[in-house]
């Protein structure tokens, strides 16, 4: 059985890359495709893995641009060659779910989220805040992308959503059903530390719909240590409004992540994600979490067991939720053993029964075991 896994593209460093990442080394023998893969935002277990990509590759300046380009992934998805292909997985929140395959493939679309700037647009510019010409240029341009979007979403024979949220998005959008199979968390690169300092962190790219700015007024306000892992276009304007007591670490190794992690008191994480990878991360290393109640956050975290909650994006809401966070005993040890039941090879089970319920022979995929993808895993 030829197996293709299609990506969007790997031109950032998000929780969309890991899913697409555990799904390629799912299958023994799968080809990558993507629209466009830089190396250097290559996931690092892909790194050296041929990904077949379409003419969009050699545009100029991709990985400033690839945001600018959007009206033309369409037709580079259209350009991918899945005709050979007896089983096609396609990691989507934009448009590879619209990829070409052979009439008796089977197509399934693993969707973090319908495309936001298509169905949410209002919002998603009033976030960018685009001018009022800009606004008006791009609501023109999303119009016939939301046309497309709706064509497209008829080409998977299957949709699979990363969380009850975007079920009902796809739902609502698409009018397609869909298996919900949370995304796979790495529970190994993360353990419990017997060491705990005195700070609060942050675990994010940092862009404005994130906001991180609230985590940062906040422990501004209280004094409270906070350490803000991670880059990107909001940094500069976090900093403007940062007290002494914040600390921004920028892109840090894996190990120096992993050493934050399981010695903080705790993670802040105050935007509404689609399902939100970070606070399962940190409660690998038993340490829990203060979230904003809204999107995949409310589905992942126990709560007054695992994390606590606020209830509006103010910085007054976000400070109580320290305070009261502060009152409360955490067991470690229950913390991790909640964040194993979304380990990757719970994910890797839970898509493998997913193909057999909807009729793929899997045992010409995996021989009958789960030996082959284990191994080509590393699990």
């Amino acid at each position: 059985m030829k197996i293709a896994v299609v990506h969007d593209y790997f031109t950032q460093m998000g929780g969309a890359e890991k899913v697409a990442e555990a799904l390629y080394h799912l299958f023994p023998n799968a080809d990558l495709f993507a629209t466009v893969a830089l190396p250097e935002k290559m996931p690092p277990s892909l790194k050296g893995v041929k990904v077949h990509t379409s003419w969009m590759q050699n545009f100029p300046k991709m990985k400033d641009l690839y945001r600018f380009y959007f009206p033309l992934y369409p037709a580079g998805v259209r350009s991918l060659d899945l005709s050979s292909y007896d089983l096609v997985i396609s990691s989507s929140s934009g448009y590879v779910k619209g990829v070409h395959t052979h009439p008796n493939a089977v197509h399934i679309c693993y969707c973090h989220t319908p495309m936001r700037w298509v169905w949410n647009f209002d919002s998603y510019s009033a976030r960018e805040s685009f001018n009022g010409g800009v606004r008006q240029i791009l609501s023109a341009m999303i119009h016939g992308l939301r046309l497309w979007d709706e064509e497209a979403s008829r080409q998977p024979d299957h949709f699979v959503a990363n969380s009850r949220t975007v079920a009902a998005r796809i739902e609502q959008a698409y009018h397609r059903s869909s298996e919900v199979i949370t995304p796979p968390i790495d529970i190994h690169r993360f353990r419990p530390s017997r060491e705990q300092e005195d700070y609060y962190v942050v675990l994010a790219r940092l862009v404005s719909y994130k906001r991180i700015d609230l985590a940062v007024s906040a422990c501004t306000r209280l004094g409270r240590k906070l350490v803000v892992i991670g880059t990107g276009p909001a940094l500069e304007a976090l900093k403007v409004n940062a007290g002494p007591t914040i600390h921004f670490a920028g892109r840090l190794s894996d190990e120096d992540v992993e050493q934050y992690v399981s010695r903080c008191r705790a993670l802040i994480f105050p935007g509404e994600e689609d399902f939100g990878m970070a606070p399962l991360e940190v409660a690998a290393a038993g340490r829990p979490t203060i979230a904003y109640r809204a999107g995949g956050a409310v589905e992942t975290i126990l709560e007054n067991e695992t994390g606590v909650f606020f209830n509006e994006q103010t910085t007054e809401d976000v400070m109580d939720a320290i305070e009261r966070f502060e009152q409360l005993n955490w067991d470690s040890s229950s913390i991790r053993r909640h964040a194993e039941g979304f380990s990757t090879e719970k994910f890797n089970e839970r898509f493998i029964n997913f193909l057999q319920r909807v009729g793929v022979p899997t045992e010409e995929i995996f021989e009958g075991s789960f030996s082959a993808q284990s191994s080509r895993y590393g699990s």
